[in-house]
């Protein structure tokens, strides 16, 4: 049974991956209001193809008429989502099911259905809520949060060969607590990314290194961080003026530097350990891809491609530092 659970989680983590990667381009390419209403799109379980269909759903939302491109965008996430739900569900079948063999990660199963369950319920407020930006960002994190949990639960439940534990050296417990300040950081360097993407403000600095020919341009932090603002309001396309998107484009210039160095000091020095060193290797490739995509980004003016691989890199850096954590804890 853990084999199978072990599977399951694998699994779980690739559609993950993907439901991360397919709504990042669902929001990128401004489809995330794609269909006006919840679970389905214009009152049907597909989307309105047939003219007829169209023309039925823009008399019942006059306000919103059908755009056929980025409705069936949003039902297509919205049904991998459901899938992930499913694999979710048997994941726990096969833990409380398991007996002995599983019994240690049914708290963590448990733990993972409930948050992707709330994800639903964020997916639901993202369009009721009319992309609200906190929503949008709490969105994106509770994703992050259930790849991150997936991919611990498919590590910790690989069973170990020939029924032999491996042992964790000293060296590799001692680079536990600087792999768990990395993560946070590379969490909150994400968070920050999310807040950009939600208040369209990744093009608020269109050159760089600087940012509308300055060094430090006019800024409002107080504006651009209110995360708490009024109900009602259609948030497609943002409602920060120039200085305070700018602000938010900035913090996230400043952390993905930051981000940088800390990721790179941490793949360096994790590399000194045998059992972390391919982990350390694909850190020192993902961090530096994940940067010169954010570059491109900037440069390029924001193409579709390069910003979900931006955030679809973001979603790996999460699975390999969740790796280099598990090398450093020993099995139970």
């Amino acid at each position: 049974m853990q084999k199978r659970l072990h599977r399951l989680a694998q699994i779980s983590v690739v559609v993950t991956l993907c439901v991360i990667v397919l709504g990042a381009w669902v929001r990128l390419s401004h489809a995330g209001l794609g269909c006006p209403d919840w679970p389905g799109c214009y009152g049907k379980l597909t989307w309105p193809g047939q003219a007829t269909e169209i023309t039925v759903a823009n008399e019942a939302f006059p306000e919103r008429p059908v755009e056929v491109d980025k409705a069936w965008k949003e039902m297509v996430h919205r049904y991998l989502a459901g899938a992930l739900i499913l694999l979710v569900l048997a994941v726990n079948w096969v833990a409380w099911r398991g007996g002995e063999a599983t019994r240690r990660f049914r708290g963590i199963a448990g733990l993972i259905l409930g948050i992707i369950l709330f994800q639903a319920a964020l997916g639901m407020w993202t369009v009721t809520l009319k992309l609200k930006p906190v929503i949008v960002m709490a969105h994106l994190m509770g994703g992050m949060t259930t790849l991150a949990l997936l991919s611990w639960l498919s590590f910790r439940s690989r069973p170990a060969p020939f029924g032999q534990l491996e042992p964790v050296p000293l060296k590799a417990r001692d680079k536990r607590p600087l792999v768990i300040f990395a993560l946070l950081i590379l969490v909150c360097q994400i968070a920050l990314g999310g807040w950009t993407s939600a208040n369209y403000a990744a093009l608020s600095c269109p050159d760089f290194p600087q940012c509308t020919g300055q060094w430090w341009p006019d800024t409002d932090f107080r504006e651009a961080f209110t995360l708490v603002r009024e109900i009602g309001v259609d948030y497609e396309g943002g409602v920060l003026d120039h200085s305070a998107r700018a602000t938010i484009h900035l913090t996230h210039r400043i952390g993905a530097i930051v981000t940088l160095l800390v990721l790179l000091s941490t793949a360096w020095i994790t590399r000194g350990v045998p059992s972390m060193r391919s982990g350390a290797n694909l850190l020192l490739l993902g961090v530096c891809v994940q940067f010169t995509l954010g570059i491109l980004n900037i440069i390029l003016q924001l193409p579709l491609p390069n910003a979900v691989a931006h955030n679809g890199v973001a979603a790996l850096l999460i699975v390999i530092m969740v790796w280099l954590l598990n090398r450093t804890v020993p099995q139970t």
